[in-house]
């Protein structure tokens, strides 16, 4: 999905997934209209340790085979891991494809960029593969108690700071052999674990918004969001204190800061239709009759609230989620907004759909 913020440069994408690769000639039609070469696919776990060398070396060497066919350069980065330097299988196979490349590289004077990538953690990783992280987010979302079997440092970057490192690469024309990706937070397992599970006791517990004011624990915050059921787990419905002089209802208790907004929305009115990557939000209708739709950026599956202003109620909004609001009463929708942080019309977060 991060593809999106390179396509947002100006670039064309044309994405090759396990289901395409081996379907027709498709690579080889793909690789042709290319300039550039992202290689970030492999297999780093298996119950077979030799299955994951043979794959992602397997993989290297079919992909330098097209590559062969073409009749112009390619620049290549090829995603590597620290796990380089261990003794593991993954860890010895990633190098020896970075070897291969390089030799194709030195022989076919294409350019080639092995970049050496610490963790990766964010929002919709694979449990129990891609990361320690998203394995604590998806245990402590199903109500399970994760456990931490050794503790140990760990070097973090969030899935959107490595794409901006991409993008620095293919922009600056970067003729580097080998790049190796700083970290952008160090941690240990518990730690880490020690912070979802406060994500767990006040907002999915207690309703309550963390402290998310750092960067680290608002992107770790939203991939932990990122497990949530939201088709059951919105919209939520508040508590009315009422008596003759009217009713109180308490909106949003916060660990953190941010911007509250409100908006009034005419009869048959949409708001939206965009989705953020790393702001938190809170949509309340107070008065009204409103219909809200959320759906995953890539996919078609649309979930669908109703939220009634005469039982006041909020959903919260997922990152990487396009989202809208119709007022589908006959009076005007009023709603109130809270969203993690201040509005930056120079950085906006703010994705549109595409054909709009």
């Amino acid at each position: 999905m991060n593809f999106l913020t390179i396509s947002n440069r100006d670039y064309e994408i044309i994405p090759i997934d396990s289901i395409s690769f081996n379907k027709n000639d498709f690579l080889s039609k793909s690789l042709a209209q290319c300039d550039i070469l992202i290689h970030l696919a492999g297999i780093n776990r298996h119950e077979d340790e030799s299955k994951i060398w043979d794959e992602n070396v397997g993989l290297t060497r079919q992909l330098i085979k097209e590559l062969e066919k073409l009749s112009h350069p390619l620049r290549v980065l090829f995603s590597s891991s620290t796990q380089e330097n261990e003794a593991s299988a993954y860890g010895l196979a990633k190098k020896k494809c970075r070897e291969i490349w390089e030799e194709w590289s030195s022989q076919s004077g294409n350019q080639f960029t092995g970049m050496i990538i610490p963790n990766v953690f964010g929002p919709f990783g694979k449990p129990f593969y891609n990361s320690f992280i998203a394995t604590f987010c998806f245990q402590l979302n199903k109500g399970e108690t994760p456990q931490v079997y050794v503790n140990k440092n760990v070097s973090l970057i969030f899935i959107s700071e490595l794409v901006e490192e991409i993008i620095n690469w293919i922009e600056n024309d970067d003729p580097s052999t080998l790049i190796k990706i700083e970290p952008t937070h160090q941690t240990t397992v518990v730690d880490v674990l020690k912070e979802l599970e406060i994500f767990k006791k006040k907002y999915l517990d207690d309703g309550i918004i963390p402290d998310i004011s750092q960067k680290f624990s608002a992107q770790l915050f939203n991939t932990f969001r990122s497990f949530m059921d939201y088709k059951t787990a919105f919209p939520k419905k508040y508590i009315s204190h009422a008596d003759n002089r009217g009713s109180f209802v308490e909106l949003v208790r916060l660990n953190t800061g941010g911007q509250v907004s409100f908006s009034s929305t005419f009869p048959g009115v949409t708001r939206g239709n965009h989705f953020h990557t790393r702001k938190a939000e809170r949509f309340s209708v107070i008065s009204g009759y409103a219909k809200m739709e959320l759906r995953r950026f890539g996919q078609d599956e649309i979930i669908t609230y109703i939220l009634d202003g005469n039982q006041p109620s909020y959903v919260d909004i997922p990152v990487w989620y396009y989202h809208n609001l119709t007022n589908i009463g006959d009076d005007i929708l009023y709603t109130i907004f809270w969203i993690s942080e201040q509005f930056d019309p120079n950085d906006s977060d703010t994705y549109f759909e595409l054909n709009q």
